[in-house]
């Protein structure tokens, strides 16, 4: 699904279409490393979503003041936000609708890849490399959870 995302794809990914005002004044307001990691997430929802079928185009906005990514156009998937859960703190979350059961499910696949919160976010470190690989796929099931319900 997503073999050839490599470090170098997720830089170039980076200067990706330009975002809506209010998102990029989101992700202007965190903290230089908070912004650098969410801004590598945030390439790898938009990757993911061009590369997994039936997904189709994103709406990115925000939703309760942080960077969302949405599912609008063909309702596969659920809502994916990106956000600082504690701020001071040198972690970022990558946030999923707690209703869902997707990070039950990313705690049986991954194990300790991720630190979690709860139900409702994958916790990721500021420093060191992004785990691209397993990311892509939680963000896939994210992306395509009302399909695969359906």
């Amino acid at each position: 699904m997503l073999h050839a995302l490599g470090e170098g794809f997720v830089k170039r990914e980076l200067t990706r279409p330009t975002m809506p005002d209010a998102v990029a004044a989101a992700f202007d307001a965190f903290p230089s490393p908070v912004r650098a990691r969410l801004l590598e997430v945030r390439a790898l929802i938009l990757a993911t979503a061009a590369q997994t079928v039936g997904v189709g185009p994103l709406t990115e906005t925000l939703k309760w003041g942080e960077p969302a990514y949405l599912t609008e156009a063909t309702g596969s998937g659920t809502t994916i936000r990106l956000g600082w859960p504690k701020p001071g703190g040198e972690t970022c979350a990558v946030l999923f609708n707690c209703r869902t059961t997707l990070v039950e499910h990313f705690r049986a696949h991954f194990g300790d890849a991720f630190a979690y919160q709860g139900s409702r976010a994958i916790l990721l470190d500021v420093s060191g490399p992004l785990p691209a690989a397993p990311l892509a796929i939680c963000l896939a099931m994210a992306l395509t959870y009302h399909q695969r319900s359906r």
